[in-house]
Order: C-alpha cells, then structure tokens, then sequence
C-alpha cells in the first residue's frame, strides 16, 4: 500500500514538474516570439528612453511624414505558404531598388521613417516588407531572422519578376531586420543584389536573446537560452540556432555597410565587429559615438548621409 502511494505521489510530483515546465516555456514564447503583441502594429508605438526621449519630436514628426506618404500594397507568398505584405514606394522607373526591412516588432514606418525617405531623396526606389507575424503579414512567430532571412529572397525574387532582370537592388537592414538582410547572403544572392546596408544587427539571435534576459528580466544565461530555444521549438516551430550574421557575411559575394550606434545598450556594438571580423574584405563598418540603438541617424544625419550615399554609389556604379 505505502509502495502504491509512493508511486502516485510520485507521478503527480512528475506531472506538476511538467506542467509548470511547459508553463514557463508558453511564457517565454509569449514574450520572445508571439506576434502581434500589444500595439507594436501601431506606427506611432515608439518605446522612448533616455537616449530618444530628447528626439521624441523629431521622431514622431518623421513618422507622421512617412505615414502619410501614399504607397503601392504589394504581397508575396513566403517559403512555407504565409502571405507577406509590403509597401512598394517609386520614385523613378528604372531606377536602382532599396528593399529595407524593419526589426524586432517594428513597422516600416516607425524603423525608416528617416533612412526611407532618406534613400527615396537619394533617387532610389524602395520597397518595404512587413516582416511574418508583423503589420498585415501572416504568421505568429517572430524568429530572430531564422525563417525571415527566407522571406527576404522571396521579395528579392518578387522585385526581379516585376521590375526585370536588369534591376539593381541593395538589401537594407535595421536591428533584426539587418541580421535578417546578413543571414540572408548564406545560400548565395542573385546577381542583382549589389551590396547591404546594415544598421546595428546582432550576430546570434540565442546570444541577443541572452543578453536581454539578463538586463530585462534578470533570467541567467544559461537558463534563457536553452528556455528560448525549447520555447521556439514547442510553439513557435522553428530552430532558433544554427545560423548567424556572421555566417551570412563571411559567405557574402557582395560589399556590406555596416553601421552601428556606439552606445546601443540593446544590440552592444561589438556585435557587429565580430560580423565584420567575419569577412573584412567585403565588410566596411561605420560607428556613431554617442549614438544609441537604432539612432544613428537621427544622432549624426549629415554622416549618415554621406556614408550611406557613398555606399550606394559605389555599388550601383
């Protein structure tokens, strides 16, 4: 009798295990990885702090600039079946193609409000997805730049079907949306891509995760990342691993900008130097003293300028 009790006991104490286990991995997906959350759909849904609450401003000026402006809707369909939205912005016919893609719970409209409009002053055409599980594209799983860099050749190969085999394209990235642009180089680009411009990419979506773990919510590394990478398999069907920014430099044909805010606290600059290290024949890496994450532009825009302008020149010469 004492042996049979001491077997239920046993299983319910397994099974209690279990359950808050499974629990805590539904939560971490919740947090990480499930879209939409709140209303990061919002444009005007901007997380101010010390560093951009000074711009609020201007910030909130360029947003409404570019929500205003009028844009074509277009869509493709992604590798596994989710219809993927994008905002199709012509300046000129013919004329080179920026493909910018935003990040972590980010709009097109909030992450380039200023390097969009930037590029379409330059003269260059620009087309703007609205990343999976994001704005009015399908899905329910942001992953770190694991299945978006796919999604990123799909537009690529959208931009050559419509606008001919002769268009010139440059990938252009922000925070996940510059790591996704980078992993994007893994398996080889067509020959129309003629460079990417990343702004502050973090290297290896388990190490970013990590980090803001430990600074966000003070969850140990050696717990978040397995917990991360448990969660993203159980809910989110995907493999957080495997893949980073660096693989995608280091196998990239083409010349990379890289630009980073020297005082991110979100996406540490030293992350890009270790893509750069990655392959520094093609990799050319441009820091911002005093800038923070995402805000190089806004902290230097005349160096922006000039920087990013250089960069385009060059490559579509």
């Amino acid at each position: 009798m004492k042996k049979k009790t001491k077997i239920i006991l046993t299983s319910v104490t397994a099974s209690s295990v279990t359950s808050g286990l499974l629990a805590g991995l539904y939560a971490t997906y919740r947090v990480a990885f499930h879209s939409p959350n709140g209303n990061q759909n919002d444009d005007f849904e901007y997380r101010f702090n010390d560093q951009t609450r000074p711009m609020s401003y201007k910030i909130f000026r360029m947003i409404g600039a570019m929500h205003a402006m009028e844009y074509e809707r277009v869509s493709v369909e992604s590798f596994d079946g989710h219809k993927l939205i994008g905002r199709y912005y012509e300046v000129r016919k013919g004329a080179p193609l920026c493909i910018c893609v935003h990040g972590y719970r980010g709009t097109p409209a909030r992450d380039f409000s200023g390097g969009a409009r930037m590029l379409m002053e330059m003269g260059y055409n620009v087309l703007m997805p609205e990343q999976r599980a994001t704005g009015e594209s399908e899905g329910h799983a942001i992953t770190f730049g694991m299945k978006e860099h796919k999604d990123c050749k799909s537009w690529i190969d959208y931009a050559i079907r419509r606008f001919g085999t002769g268009v010139k394209i440059c990938l252009v990235g922000v925070s996940m949306g510059a790591t996704t642009v980078l992993m994007s180089a893994v398996d080889g680009l067509p020959e129309n891509v003629k460079g990417i411009a990343a702004d502050c990419p973090f290297d290896s979506p388990v190490e970013i995760i990590k980090q803001v773990a430990w600074k966000d919510y003070h969850i140990p590394p050696f717990i978040a990342g397995p917990a991360a990478g448990m969660a993203a398999l159980l809910y989110g069907h995907f493999r957080l691993g495997g893949l980073t920014a660096s693989d995608g430099a280091a196998a990239s044909q083409v010349p990379i900008l890289l630009i980073h805010g020297e005082e991110d606290r979100f996406v540490p600059s030293y992350m890009s130097q270790r893509i750069a290290e990655a392959n520094p024949q093609m990799v050319t890496r441009v820091t911002f003293p005093g800038a923070g994450h995402g805000i190089s532009f806004l902290a230097d825009e005349e160096k922006y300028k000039k920087v990013t302008g250089d960069f385009l020149n060059r490559i579509f010469a």
